[in-house]
């Protein structure tokens, strides 16, 4: 049985992509469940966010995409079955570094490989940009997750994803799919927000996830110290949200 690899990309910035990332994988791993979260984003946020300094650490990505095996860089979070591969700054470099060929895509993929037994799901965070790096994510992924910001110019670029991922799923990648939209940052003290999500749920109809991730000073302040919500405030109403969301994943497959 393969493992569920779920890349979260949308290449505008500050869509909460990462917060999701964490949280989402955070709140599986609570219920039992070996995750692995890798960071491709080389921002290294989710990596900071899990406690981490990429500096202090032996090993990223970066390693990663030059042939260091996976298992040699995985470290343990504070959240049990929950393990990271970090992600470092240099992770920038990797871009232009990696050679180009028909496999340049597909690395990660083919580093994944074997990993099912341990790790039945696998998230991983991708850079705000449809370049090198997220098209690995999309050829290592079976199925997509893309967070979309309550705020004006959410579909902005949502097309060009959709398109891009498309051509993987044509050239690379065919088991590629799209489990699902996800609205975050939600105020629903505004009427700007309601209009957005009327708005993409209209455009992406039963795509868009029934749960609404709301816009949380405690979501804000969980990365700071190097935590989950889950684990920062398991009450919080961004806590609620991301463990409805989990559950939505879990039970679209």
């Amino acid at each position: 049985m393969s493992s569920r690899v779920y890349a979260l990309a949308n290449q505008k910035g500050g869509v909460g992509k990462t917060t999701t990332a964490i949280n989402m994988a955070a709140c599986v791993a609570e219920a039992g469940t070996r995750v692995l979260l890798i960071d491709m984003d080389p921002q290294a946020n989710a990596t900071t966010g899990l406690g981490f300094r990429p500096d202090q650490l032996d090993g990223s990505t970066y390693d990663l995409l030059h042939g260091r095996p996976l298992d040699s860089l995985i470290v343990e979070t504070t959240v049990p079955n929950l393990y990271l591969a970090p992600s470092h700054p240099d992770l920038a470099a990797a871009q232009v570094e990696i050679p180009g060929g028909a496999d340049h895509g597909t690395l990660l993929r083919d580093l994944l490989a074997g990993t099912e037994e341990r790790f039945p799901y696998v998230f991983v965070d991708c850079p705000p940009s449809l370049g090198l790096l997220t098209v690995n994510a999309l050829a290592a992924a079976n199925r997509l997750i893309v967070p979309v910001q309550c705020e004006y110019y959410a579909l902005e670029g949502l097309a060009q994803l959709l398109q891009s991922v498309e051509l993987v799923r044509t050239r690379i990648n065919p088991r590629l799919g799209v489990t699902g939209v996800l609205l975050t940052m939600f105020d629903g003290r505004t009427r700007l927000a309601a209009d957005v999500a009327s708005e993409v749920r209209n455009y992406f109809g039963p795509l868009v996830f029934d749960t609404v991730v709301p816009r949380s000073v405690r979501l804000a302040e969980a990365p700071s110290h190097g935590l989950p919500i889950c684990r920062y405030d398991s009450g919080s109403p961004g806590a609620d949200a991301y463990y409805r969301v989990a559950m939505e994943v879990v039970e679209r497959g």
